[in-house]
């Protein structure tokens, strides 16, 4: 037995030796909430920006995706190494303080009415909460028995979730519905003067960046609070691997790397799904009358409701099944959702695309739990490649998008195989990478 696997069996096994002060558990817990807000907060803003800015193309608009699941990538490997040259405590002091400094810059971004600014500014929010998934998630593996570590996390995202849901009410009521833009149709607004223009921009873009102002204030009161709490170290925190070990069994793990890589394309399926139901349903509504134009935000609402609900029970199956097992079942389910979704399209394509969310909601946390499954202090590292491959959510709603301009800025410009309109089949891009987790279950039922 060599070193390495000397320590690591060392870490689980004082690992079930670790009480975690509830208090703690909680308010480590609150954290996947915090940015669950974040994410379901930003996902409309694509199509809000194409609103207040008509001169972006469906490409440039989904840049708001780019720069904000781009922090991830850019921050998630810097994190590990800080809370693993410092601790966890520190992780989420730094990660809260830069999702507040982001959060801030919306201001000076309204003010300029710069969309570069814009994306600048979240892309330094999702710096911290880079910061905060590397740091939170494997804080809750150590945190109690290994056995149970999967079932753990679930727990713990389960309130991820309960953010997005809030993240997509704020997103509806303060900054969609109150939108001038949305006011005018596009021959109306191309007729107003430019004075016009520019105050009707100012005033959506001020609309736009409230809430994410609000949220630096509540980020900030968090801070302080866990500046006062005590943060005790895991068994991990004292008994560290080199960096050299720790990449070395990464590397020689097949289920650390083939999970790194179905989780970046899981989280890009989550995200397209996510956004471009709004773009969707702005299809649908050309065909239906004044009195009969669907919300998407209350589809996506929806879609959320039941993530959240299939999350939490998930949870409670995982105690009787093997979690693998459990996650091919859904991403089979997810694959047949979105192929209707595609090749059916209707309203019907728009139900079995909230579906898909159902069928999604065990995936972040189980894979993650997968990944990591038997790793001691190497799964800081472990954690920031998991992270890492959130960059999934940034390069492919892009791609998603330009799908979308094959035949021009609208969504039906073109119909692939004679009846496909081009939005539709652009959700063939998740479906193909949702197949992915089929295989990466399949490969890891031997994991309990």
């Amino acid at each position: 037995m060599n070193t390495t696997q000397t320590k690591s069996d060392a870490n689980l096994g004082q690992s079930n030796k670790y009480q975690t002060p509830l208090l703690l558990f909680i308010m480590v817990t609150s954290l996947f909430f915090l940015w669950g807000i974040a994410n379901d907060l930003t996902n409309p803003m694509v199509s809000a920006f194409k609103k207040v800015m008509p001169e972006l193309s469906n490409f440039e608009a989904a840049l708001v995706q780019l720069a904000f699941y781009g922090g991830y990538g850019t921050m998630a490997l810097p994190a590990a190494f800080f809370i693993r040259k410092y601790s966890y405590k520190s992780g989420i002091m730094l990660g809260l303080g830069l999702y507040a400094i982001g959060a801030f810059l919306f201001y000076p971004a309204a003010e300029y009415q710069t969309f570069g600014f814009f994306l600048a500014s979240l892309y330094i929010l999702t710096f911290g909460l880079a910061f905060l998934e590397t740091t939170a998630n494997p804080f809750i593996l150590a945190m109690g028995d290994p056995k149970t570590a999967t079932r753990r996390l679930n727990l713990s995202q389960a309130f991820n979730p309960m953010g997005s849901l809030l993240g997509m009410l704020i997103a509806q009521l303060i900054v969609l519905d109150a939108l001038r833009s949305d006011d005018y149709p596009p021959e109306a607004y191309a007729a107003l003067d430019e004075a016009q223009k520019v105050a009707i921009r100012q005033n959506d873009l001020e609309i736009i960046s409230m809430p994410y102002i609000a949220l630096g204030v509540l980020v900030t009161l968090i801070m302080l609070a866990f500046f006062f709490i005590k943060v005790p170290k895991t068994p991990q925190e004292h008994d560290k691997l080199s960096i050299k070990e720790s990449f070395k069994k990464l590397f020689s793990n097949s289920r650390y790397y083939e999970g790194v890589i179905a989780q970046g394309l899981y989280v890009g399926s989550q995200i397209m799904c996510w956004t471009f139901i709004f773009q969707y349903v702005d299809n649908l509504n050309v065909s239906r009358g004044p009195d009969e134009q669907i919300t998407a935000t209350w589809y996506n609402m929806a879609a959320m409701i039941i993530f959240l609900s299939s999350r939490w029970m998930f949870t409670y199956l995982i105690k009787y099944y093997q979690p693998a097992k459990l996650m091919m079942i859904g991403a089979s389910f997810a694959v047949l959702f979105s192929g209707c979704t595609v090749f059916v399209g209707g309203y019907f394509g728009l139900i079995t695309l909230v579906g898909v969310s159902a069928c999604m909601s065990l995936m972040f946390p189980t894979i993650y739990g997968i990944a990591l499954n038997g790793m001691g202090d190497e799964a800081k590292i472990g954690s920031a490649g998991l992270v890492m491959s959130i960059v999934g959510g940034a390069l492919l709603p892009p791609l998603q998008a330009s799908i979308m301009d094959w035949g021009g800025d609208g969504f039906a410009d073109l119909q692939i195989l004679g009846y496909i309109p081009e939005v539709n089949f652009s959700f063939i891009l998740p479906m193909v990478c949702l197949s992915s987790v089929i295989i990466y279950s399949y490969r890891s039922l031997s994991v309990k």
